[in-house]
């Protein structure tokens, strides 16, 4: 009976361990894959000019998966040396704290959760298990360790001040990185308007309204109603305004875009998204979303993955950025990756370059592909961050 017990006990251990060290990876490399792990060669133009621009890329959801940020990994899409590697100056890393079982592009409930045991498993904080909130509260505060660590590798961007001066350091050192922090949907709010107060206080300074349901917030492209925003979700848009956030429309109904676009008294973002006119599906913009989002001085950041673009290749990418500029203009149109956010991308963030050298062969100019790469980005963020914490 003694033998019997130990016997147990030992499987019992082996399994928590399994449970805590190998099924998180398991689960990370079966969710976040590449095309190739082989960044293809570029012309000497696209490198020279690369290695010149300011490369941002407004959506990767790297925070969920567990990892340290500043070691390489070969899962997965981001890290702090292949972000140098592949001379991304600006990442914006969006929280992720709920999302339903058998998601789905055309109808979800918030009644099922996919990442508590993925939490649990990575041994998250007892709260995560109850409070949205406390999910995004904890990747905040995992980005401001990995920050600290770095030895001044990395700087966290909250306002126009901490971006510019750290702008004018990389020009002198390449390899440093700015992250900006974001939210993917805002039932992390745990349904309280205070909770916005809160999350800007831990560093958030974009965030989603919607992810892949509909929240107290507003309706999702993704979600049962299809609806637009609350009486609570006008508040917060208010709020996010007063306080500086951007607001992301990232996976809006349409009538939550519409709602929000003509109340807004700022310039928003689509972080990460494609094209209708490229890639048909309710992720993706119509070319009247598009004009509108213009016409608010607002940016879009064209995705590298299925949902976007429809089949993960550098030609669909290319095609949806020049519909975008075409449609908008270029001022209006950014990169918005969605490295780990459970996609399969071309490549992982190393081969960000090969969209500098396929723009130009396309045709576009230097100055507009400094636009698209990045330059966009920076300009929307000194207009929209606040100036002072």
């Amino acid at each position: 009976m003694k033998k019997l017990l130990i016997g147990v006990v030992v499987l019992l251990v082996a399994g928590l361990v399994a449970f805590h060290t190998i099924v998180p990876v398991v689960v990370d490399s079966r969710m976040n894959t590449v095309v190739s792990r082989e960044i293809p060669a570029v012309s000497p133009q696209a490198s020279a000019l690369h290695r010149r621009i300011f490369v941002a890329d407004l959506h990767a959801d790297e925070l969920l998966w567990g990892r340290d940020l500043l070691a390489r990994v070969d899962r997965g899409h981001v890290d702090l040396p292949r972000l140098q590697e592949g001379r991304v100056a600006l990442q914006v890393f969006s929280a992720v704290t709920k999302t339903p079982r058998d998601m789905n592009y055309d109808q979800n409930t918030g009644e099922t959760d996919n990442i508590t045991l993925l939490a649990m498993a990575q041994r998250w904080p007892a709260a995560t298990r109850s409070s949205l909130r406390a999910r995004a509260v904890y990747q905040a505060e995992q980005l401001q360790d990995a920050v600290l660590r770095a030895g001044g590798a990395m700087t966290l961007i909250t306002t126009r001040d901490t971006l510019m001066a750290f702008a004018q350091r990389r020009a002198g050192d390449p390899l440093q990185v700015g992250a900006l922090l974001a939210i993917e949907g805002l039932h992390a709010l745990d349904g309280q308007l205070e909770s916005v107060d809160v999350l800007f206080n831990y560093g958030y300074r974009m965030m989603g309204l919607t992810h892949f349901f509909d929240n107290e917030v507003a309706g999702s492209a993704h979600g049962v109603t299809h609806g637009g925003l609350t009486a609570l979700g006008r508040q917060v848009v208010q709020r996010m305004e007063q306080r500086g956030i951007v607001v992301d429309l990232a996976h809006a109904s349409t009538q939550t875009v519409q709602e929000v676009l003509a109340m807004a008294t700022r310039p928003v973002v689509v972080s990460h998204t494609g094209v209708a006119a490229v890639c048909p599906g309710p992720r993706n913009l119509t070319d009247a979303q598009l004009k509108a989002i213009a016409a608010n001085g607002g940016l879009i950041g064209i995705g590298y993955w299925d949902g976007a673009v429809c089949q993960p290749t550098i030609e669909n990418i290319v095609k949806a950025i020049r519909h975008a500029v075409q449609v908008m203009g270029v001022r209006h149109v950014a990169l918005g990756s969605d490295f780990d956010g459970a996609t399969k991308t071309p490549w992982d963030t190393r081969g960000v370059i090969v969209i500098t050298d396929a723009l130009l062969k396309a045709g576009v100019s230097e100055d507009d592909v400094a636009l698209i790469m990045g330059a966009n980005t920076f300009d929307f963020l000194m207009r929209t961050l606040p100036s002072a914490s």
